[in-house]
């Protein structure tokens, strides 16, 4: 019974380290969140200043000639953990990828993580690319999928790329859910609604620049805008799943630890009552014995 005591005894030492260590993660999350969540609503300012260009440019120049869709190969850009203790968050984001039925022809991931989930799939991806390990790499991933994206498009020639981006958006109430959002050919909805809204201004915009490297310059700065908001999302939820995953495992180990401390207190209740038990039997015994001795001791009155 001392062994069981003692085992149960280690088992709590344990799970007091390893709530120690959920303590750190939850913390930890909860730090790296705040920075990439200021980080989004700085990208979305410039995300509408781009649009603002746009709006500009389609007023002076007019609508943007329509782009029809590619028929032929699909791209999507995945952008996953790097890390896991985040529950099934990868694993939502790689349904999402084929959310559309087929796989698509080619699948740039973001995060070991995530190339996983995607393997579970039966997804074959491009060897994942790391995750910005701060807000300044974002920046940096943005730039590199940008030239990845400039790279393919040049080795296809005038054919043309659709492509396509997967990641996890917060939604209402602490929510989060996978989303699709296409990037190229750029959304003929988002266009039309700019040509459509009338110029507020009296003075019509100008610009210095031919009318193709200035259409050239606004695009390639909306595109890094997007990646670099799907890149921020990404990294604001997966540390909000990450939190709420510690935060269950926390309570889980809460929880245990109680059932462990009322399983000591049995243990040692009974432990006292065992030994109380044996001195009582012990003192039983002896007064027996006593008592037998005595009376034996006494001389025979019939002698």
């Amino acid at each position: 019974m001392t062994q069981t005591l003692e085992r149960l005894t280690r088992r709590a030492d344990t799970m007091r380290s390893i709530r120690g260590i959920v303590r750190t993660m939850k913390t930890v999350s909860a730090i790296n969140a705040a920075p990439y969540e200021q980080a989004a609503r700085a990208i979305e300012a410039y995300r509408a200043t781009v649009l603002d260009g746009l709006h500009a440019f389609i007023a002076a120049q007019g609508p943007l000639p329509p782009v029809k869709d590619v028929a032929g190969d699909r791209i999507t850009i995945a952008f996953g953990s790097d890390h896991g203790l985040c529950g099934n968050y990868n694993e939502m984001l790689a349904e999402e990828v084929l959310r559309g039925g087929d796989a698509p022809a080619r699948v740039i991931c973001i995060g070991a993580q995530m190339e996983d989930a995607l393997a579970g799939q039966g997804i074959a991806s491009d060897p994942a690319l790391l995750p910005p390990a701060n807000v300044d790499g974002l920046g940096r991933l943005a730039g590199r999928l940008i030239t990845l994206l400039d790279d393919i498009r040049g080795a296809r020639g005038d054919a043309g790329i659709t492509v396509s981006l997967v990641f996890m958006q917060r939604a209402e109430h602490g929510r989060q859910a996978p989303v699709t959002r296409r990037l190229l050919p750029l959304d003929p909805a988002m266009t039309g609604a700019l040509a459509a809204r009338p110029w507020a201004s009296r003075s019509l915009p100008t610009f210095s620049l031919p009318p193709g490297r200035m259409l050239a310059a606004l695009v390639r700065s909306f595109l890094f805008t997007e990646l670099y908001l799907a890149a921020v999302e990404a990294l604001v939820t997966e540390n909000a799943a990450r939190l709420a995953r510690m935060q269950q495992a926390e309570r889980a180990i809460d929880d245990r630890r109680e059932e462990l401390a009322g399983e000591m207190r049995q243990l040692r209740q009974s432990e006292i009552t065992t030994e109380l038990l044996d001195v009582i039997i012990g003192f039983e015994a002896l007064k027996t014995h006593r008592g037998k001795r005595r009376g034996n001791d006494e001389p025979d009155q019939n002698g």
